[in-house]
């Protein structure tokens, strides 16, 4: 440094031999402060060698343990127009209490009679659904007695082949009978000519086995046409069993149309009531919709919609209740940063907003108002203010929650992990290091 000044340095032993100087060495306030330093700077060592809790802190609300268990809103179900309020806000519904009716609105269901007119409506149906049916057994038994009737008519015209196969054979062997008469009469015709040439016989024998021939040529002939008339009754019985087949074919192939007609109209009439039936169980339940109804017991928190004559949609919000029984719980939300060391199951310091508190995060046996927790659940996904929600139960080894709680009360948390020093817990929050991983031995509760 450049002495440049023009003031000159006064030496230290130049100034203590004035008296004021030596009267304000000599006090001894000095030495009592110089201790007090010194006792508070071993107290602070020591005090870094403490044990430390580390903690991971989350703040949240009162909810419940189940979700039906949570405050819920009664929707419409139907369009319609508001008549009749049955509660206030405030009261206590049980189980199926009416809480409000509403009229129709939509012109398909004006009518009053729309469920009698419906039921009558798929009676009628029914009826003429048991009508095809009856057709139905109808047709199949005049097919069955078509069927009977056709193999006894075929069994008949089969019975009248087999006689014209016979009687063929018959007048065959009529014919070759006549045709052996025919060649002896010729025979004995052509002898009798040749005796009476030589004079052996007389003329009248001559024309006597002439017309004897005459008689076996007419016989043939007739014989002949009796076989051609039996083939021709053959034939004829051949034709007639093709004709019995296609005329029972033709006659039960309408009657299984007709019975597959009656069969198509039985189906359709079995959609038709299917339908009615339908539409019949659908306007039932829709006139039991005009009374809405408490889903569970609790209170009437907030009337959502007001005045009679106002017209709602489907699905409208039209009351909040609050269930009379829950399980009391605490969801609370937690950084990315420390959900690893977080599971199922953990210990967790719960205080609520409104209660008398004195909270040591890092001592948490010398807090006062806090109540013991667990994890019951862990939310995968984050929660739209950057954190993941967490759920916690009443710890039962512990005191119980306060009763006087109300579901959406403030509530803060501390999960505790492991024991450190805090000269340790410096450095790591210096660091912005996370808490450690901290694995509970299975079994072991801590004691708050």
């Amino acid at each position: 440094m450049l002495n440049i000044s023009t003031n000159k340095k006064v030496p230290l032993e130049a100034i203590e031999q004035f008296n004021t100087v030596k009267n304000l060495a000599s006090r001894p306030h000095y030495r009592i402060l110089n201790r007090i330093i010194a006792g508070l700077s071993l107290i602070a060592l020591l005090v870094l060698f403490l044990p430390w809790t580390q903690n991971i802190s989350g703040t949240g609300a009162v909810t419940t343990l189940k979700p039906d268990q949570r405050p819920q809103t009664i929707h419409t179900a139907i369009a319609g127009r508001i008549e009749k309020w049955y509660v206030q806000e405030g009261d206590f519904v049980e189980k199926g209490d009416t809480i409000l009716f509403i009229s129709e609105v939509k012109e398909d269901y004006f009518d009053p009679n729309l469920v009698a007119n419906t039921r009558e409506q798929a009676d009628a149906k029914i009826n003429a659904l048991e009508s095809y049916d009856g057709k139905v057994r109808a047709l199949e038994s005049q097919m069955a007695a078509l069927a009977n009737e056709k193999d006894l008519k075929l069994q008949q015209a089969k019975n009248k082949i087999r006689q014209s196969v016979l009687k063929v054979k018959s007048d065959s062997i009529d014919l070759e009978a006549v045709k052996t008469e025919l060649k002896i009469a010729t025979t004995q015709f052509d002898r009798s000519v040749q005796l009476n040439k030589e004079g052996l016989k007389p003329l009248t024998d001559v024309e006597e086995k002439r017309l004897k021939l005459q008689e076996a040529q007419a016989k043939i002939i007739t014989q002949e046409n009796k076989l051609l008339t039996a083939r021709n009754e053959l034939i004829n019985a051949k034709v007639e069993v093709n004709r019995i087949s296609a005329e029972y074919s033709e006659k039960i192939s309408k009657s299984s149309s007709d019975k597959f007609t009656a069969l198509s109209s039985q189906y359709d009439t079995q959609a038709q009531v299917n339908k009615l039936e339908n539409q019949y169980v659908n306007y039932s339940i829709r006139n039991g919709m005009y009374y809405i109804k408490a889903p569970q017991r609790g209170y009437v928190n907030r009337a959502l919609q007001s005045g009679l004559g106002e017209t709602v949609k489907e699905g409208t919000l039209i009351v909040s209740i609050m269930p009379a029984d829950y399980q009391i719980a605490v969801e609370t939300f937690v950084n990315p940063i420390d959900l690893p060391l977080l599971k199922k199951g953990d210990e967790v310091r719960v205080w609520f907003d409104g209660w008398p508190t004195i909270v040591f995060s890092g001592w948490p046996g010398m807090s006062y108002g806090t109540f013991g927790g667990r994890i019951v659940a862990i939310e995968n996904f984050i929660s739209p203010n950057g954190k993941y929600r967490v759920l916690i139960a009443p710890d039962q080894v512990e005191a119980p929650w306060p009763k006087q709680l109300s579901i959406g009360a403030g509530a803060q948390t501390i999960a505790l992990l492991d024991t450190v020093p805090i000269w340790f817990e410096i450095w790591r929050t210096l660091n912005g290091f996370p808490p450690n991983y901290y694995q509970p031995v299975e079994g072991s509760i801590k004691k708050q």
